[in-house]
């Protein structure tokens, strides 16, 4: 193999490693954003649960005045 090969195929090596950290990197960022999404999209859901809870709570009460009267 030639020097000049052998430097061509070191520079595409070197590219690689570079290009499978960065994407590493990346990957690594995004479970923790998917992390925070997946806690905040709970965090939703109960506060969704909630206000269900609330409202059905209203409506029987609304509900037992109505006949009350």
């Amino acid at each position: 193999m030639e020097k000049s090969d052998l430097q061509s195929l070191e520079a595409k090596i070197e590219a690689l490693i570079q290009t499978s950290e960065q994407l590493a990197e990346e990957n690594q960022s995004l479970r923790e954003n998917q992390t925070n999404l997946s806690a905040a999209h709970a965090a939703l859901l109960e506060k969704n649960a909630l206000a269900r809870s609330h409202i059905e709570a209203m409506i029987a009460r609304l509900k037992s005045m109505e006949v009350n009267t």
